[in-house]
């Protein structure tokens, strides 16, 4: 099949600006994407287009990150209802160095043959002189084109009060970069969401105005869950790259819950697992769907493709304690968060240390009652950091974590973080 056939069936294509795209993807072309540096770490979302950017570059393309130093001042009004909230210029240089971080994990900048470049957009703007800007660039945009993009018939009719003239002239502004790009490195293509689109077109449009030329654009669909919730919340939080952000335990468990009838897209789109592996796992959930092979199989490749195989192990190894296992060699905040879910109490060190510990169990809430916790520990249901706890077991300095918790469990299954004021 073909590159963009290919990438059809990976889930990554929603559009193209000509068909002619089909053929022009069969040799080799310069391609960018875009990303915004609006926090200083990218987000499962994002991977979506690091994905796409890593196929063309296996496929012999050259690819560039765009990382929008200047067009990040401003804000993508796209997919939005009200107006982004401004950054600092100090912010937006914050965020720069957390992005080509996180980029350099995934796209080959060091390749002998074939390295991706990594470019910021306010290398050329911080030049510019803004008569000579409207002047050269402003003057082939016409504003009724610009008022019929999809983005800005959003924003003009949001509640906030609608569209300012700054959000409005982002599509100049990444139509321009699109522009620059292809006058520097020779780039014919734009690749993005399909809420990118309005700003695509701008690109593309604007280099056949000023050059003559044909560039092109592709968009790959937003992706959402089965439930239409878009992919890269948990609970309301963003799921960043960053395990400083988002814990690689954390990071592996957002994908480990994906539900039975997302998985299959998610192994094409978030992975480079061949197509006869994924028919396999897919299969596996429709007769085996208790046993979670697919999902723990794309949880274990992202994780692997985003933290490294110590990441791997790390989440691996949290989700073990979770259930049970023992908690050697965890730091305190590891315990907190794999623990941030359960139940939890906090008791000041001078009742917990030297005391039995089926007595700071009651004290601390685990239990209803001192008696309640002394059958437990009497019955052999009561265990200290994955040990059991007899009824004579007294709690010591060393079982609190760096002086901080400790994780008690009832039974099999009732886990309880003890924190130590």
């Amino acid at each position: 099949m073909s590159l963009l056939q290919y990438l059809k069936s990976r889930h990554l294509v929603e559009a193209v600006t000509s068909p002619d795209v089909e053929a022009a993807l069969e040799k080799p072309l310069t391609v960018y994407a875009g990303f915004d540096p609006s926090a200083d770490s990218l987000q499962a979302g994002n991977y979506v287009t690091i994905m796409m950017l890593a196929h063309l570059q296996r496929a012999g393309h050259r690819v560039i990150a765009l990382v929008g130093g200047a067009t990040g001042l401003i804000g993508d009004p796209s997919g939005k209802s009200v107006e982004r909230k401004m950054l600092t210029v100090e912010q937006v240089r914050h965020n720069l160095e957390g992005i080509k971080e996180n980029l350099s994990r995934f796209l080959k900048f060091d390749d002998p043959v074939n390295p991706a470049i990594l470019v910021n957009n306010y290398d050329w703007y911080s030049g510019v002189n803004a008569i000579d800007f409207l002047r050269d660039i402003c003057v082939n945009f016409r504003v009724p084109q610009m008022l019929a993009k999809e983005s800005v018939k959003k924003r003009l009719e949001a509640t906030d009060g609608g569209m300012t003239f700054t959000e409005f002239s982002y599509q100049i502004l990444q139509g321009n970069d699109f522009l620059h790009l292809h006058d520097t490195y020779g780039c014919t293509m734009e690749v993005g969401g399909s809420d990118q689109w309005g700003n695509i077109t701008a690109g593309t449009d604007l280099i056949h105005r000023m050059r003559g030329v044909e560039a092109y654009g592709l968009t790959f669909p937003l992706v959402c869950d089965a439930n239409g919730v878009k992919f890269g919340k948990s609970e309301g939080n963003a799921v960043f790259l960053d395990s400083r952000k988002t814990s690689c335990y954390d990071f592996y468990q957002f994908f480990l819950r994906s539900m039975d009838a997302d998985v299959g897209r998610y192994l094409r789109i978030f992975t480079f697992l061949p197509e006869e592996r994924i028919v396999e796992l897919e299969r596996a959930v429709v007769e085996a769907p208790e046993k979670r092979e697919a999902q723990r199989v794309l949880a274990e490749e992202v994780t692997r493709a985003v933290h490294g195989e110590a990441g791997l192990r790390q989440a691996q190894r949290a989700t073990e304690v979770l259930f049970g296992g023992s908690i050697e060699g965890l730091s305190a905040d590891e315990l907190e968060g794999i623990f941030r879910n359960v139940k939890s109490g906090a008791l000041p060190r001078a009742e917990i240390v030297g005391k039995p510990v089926f007595e700071v169990a009651a004290a601390a809430g685990m239990t209803a009652s001192k008696g309640e916790a002394r059958r437990l520990a009497q019955q052999g249901g009561l265990s200290l950091n994955g040990e059991k706890a007899p009824l004579d077991r007294v709690f010591g300095e060393g079982d609190l974590v760096e002086g901080r918790v400790a994780v008690l469990r009832a039974g099999k299954k009732n886990q309880f973080l003890l924190r130590a004021q």
